[in-house]
């Protein structure tokens, strides 16, 4: 039963596990965990995730009719008894199964968008038309800064799964057990269920602020927060980890090159630990437009900005990059691989666009922030996964949905949302493509014809589906025994 168990995790999980395609069997019928070598140990094998999933599939699907075959042969030889034919059925059904939960099956997991509410203003709308204004959006993901009892109280009952925030100032003290539990007990019990609270950030970019002390305080809060949720029996619905800047990263260039720096690898691994072991994803804050700020000579701004580009190849994988920040998220992948936890969800927890910016802050201008947000909608209507992870969906959340005027730094911080503080947009990505069919803009016709090439993948996965189960039917119903 344990092999049948990790055949059905092979086949139907949107993840790619890193490890070495000779050793794979092997660890199967061993029941050894896939985790990969600690950092320092040989270079970690990373193979083309799409090849390996088809070939999964494609053997799923070459067993399949094996033991159809085999069933029908069986059914009709005198010799054969029909316990012997019984046990065939059994595992062809299971291969049946496996393949419904495949690429070629139709149950696969669902890209999600969601966005995040700062609050940084003094002249933003109440959280009751914030969430209408979500509502005509469709858009049921949101992450919030902090745990503002009028946006959870306003977001009761609603359909939007809420990620809130432990501000950075709390971690000290929610590193005792006691506090940490009588946080919960007061920013979360009383909220959960009608309030859909899934997950808690712990801080924000702990790891590269300038507080270092920070980093310390980290572990032992996340901790003792997830122990509160345990206690209060609340850990099987809310997840805890921490956003993480990409500046953790020594490397991020190639993708395969990505590690993490050396001054965090301690506390690092600590952190990734306590993320396997609640199976908690690793959040990062990706944001391309950093990176072509600081190089715009250097790099092509069709590929930070999703456009049609040659993009890049990965000298050490062959995997074929056509947007950056693609590129970053597996960059984090290996860095996790690198330290062991390559079976580590990785989801971005913050990426954007400035639709404006001071004169040295090369590339915030409106068209630049309503092409990034656009092509990255379509991307996530569309499902796509990381060239390293094609086949499972990254789950993506927008910065932001206001401008928010209070904001410190450059004038680009003031200007990365969607929407003014009175509602109106700032520029047309196609949200309302979800909300109106009436919009007649090229951002609405896009969103839309991704919207239906993703339908009519869904459909000829579903019609291939149903022709599998017609075809055992047909064959278990004209058997002999």
């Amino acid at each position: 039963m344990h092999f049948v168990r990790k055949w059905i995790t092979l086949c139907s999980k949107k993840r790619v596990e890193e490890f070495e395609r000779p050793k794979l069997f092997k660890n199967l019928l061993r029941g050894k965990s896939q985790r990969q070598h600690p950092q320092g140990k040989a270079k970690i094998k990373l193979h083309n995730a799409n090849m390996q999933r088809k070939e999964f599939t494609t053997s799923s699907l070459f067993l399949y009719l094996s033991s159809l075959c085999l069933i029908l042969k069986l059914s009709f030889s005198p010799l054969m008894t029909s316990f012997v034919i019984r046990f065939v059925m059994k595992i062809h059904i299971f291969i049946l199964i496996s393949l419904t939960f495949s690429d070629y099956g139709f149950l696969h997991g669902v890209t999600s968008l969601g966005i995040s509410y700062g609050q940084v203003g003094n002249n933003l709308p109440p959280p009751e038309k914030v969430l209408g204004l979500l509502d005509s959006l469709k858009i049921t993901k949101v992450r919030i800064y902090d745990t503002n009892p009028q946006i959870l109280t306003a977001f009761a009952n609603s359909n939007v799964e809420l990620i809130v925030t432990v501000e950075n100032q709390m971690l000290a003290v929610l590193m005792d057990p006691q506090q940490a539990y009588q946080w919960v007990n007061t920013h979360i019990k009383p909220y959960f269920p009608s309030t859909n609270i899934t997950e808690i950030a712990v801080g924000n970019e702990v790891f590269t602020g300038d507080d270092t002390t920070l980093v310390g305080y980290l572990v032992p809060a996340t901790v003792s927060i997830h122990d509160a949720l345990v206690q209060l029996g609340l850990d099987k619905y809310v997840q805890v980890s921490t956003p993480h800047s990409l500046a953790v990263l020594e490397e991020s260039y190639p993708p395969s090159a990505g590690s993490f720096k050396s001054e965090v690898a301690v506390v690092m691994s600590q952190y990734l630990q306590f993320l396997s072991s609640t199976k908690a994803p690793f959040w990062i804050n990706a944001y391309p437009y950093f990176a072509y700020k600081d190089d715009p000579s250097g790099i092509s701004l069709d590929y930070a900005l999703f456009n049609p580009n040659a993009g890049m190849v990965d000298p050490y994988t062959k995997l074929r990059y056509d947007n950056m920040l693609y590129a970053q998220v597996d960059a984090a992948i290996f860095a996790l691989a690198r330290m062991g936890y390559g079976n580590i969800e990785v989801k971005v927890s913050e990426t954007g666009w400035p639709s404006k910016g001071d004169p040295n802050e090369v590339g915030a201008t409106l068209e630049n922030a309503a092409m990034y947000n656009r092509n990255l909608l379509r991307r996530q209507l569309g499902s796509e996964g990381t060239p390293l992870r094609p086949s499972m969906g990254l789950d993506v959340y927008m910065f932001a949905l206001f401008n928010e005027d209070l904001k410190p730094g450059p004038t680009s911080e003031r200007n990365y949302g969607l929407y003014q503080p009175d509602g109106t947009m700032c520029y047309n990505v196609g949200l309302s493509a979800l909300s109106s069919s009436t919009s007649t803009s090229s951002a609405s016709i896009s969103f839309t014809s991704s919207a239906t090439k993703g339908a009519e993948r869904e459909y000829q996965s579903l019609v291939f589906c149903m022709f599998l189960y017609l075809l055992t039917f047909q064959v278990f119903r004209r058997r002999p025994y």
